[in-house]
């Protein structure tokens, strides 16, 4: 049952995707664009889960972050028939 501002999701069917987003600033940023890129050809994002985070280290440095995620989007019923 959604709470306080959640949105009731308006699609029956979810599909999901799993991404990798990288960043050199954070896990956080690393999240935001695997779905900012997602967004740029997906319609319908619903959310996001984290599966992993990992980063790269470089002479004792993290030098870059990681984030494993599934992305899920819904799909237009109009769409699921073709």
């Amino acid at each position: 049952m959604p709470s306080g501002g959640e949105r009731v999701s308006e699609f029956k069917v979810a599909s999901i995707i799993e991404l990798v987003g990288e960043s050199e600033t954070s896990w956080e940023d690393a999240v935001s664009r695997a779905v900012g890129e997602a967004a740029k050809t997906v319609q319908h994002i619903q959310g996001v889960e984290v599966l992993n985070m990992t980063a790269v280290v470089e002479e004792g440095k993290v030098v870059k972050y990681r984030a494993d995620c599934h992305v899920a989007f819904g799909v237009d019923d109009d769409l699921r028939n073709l």
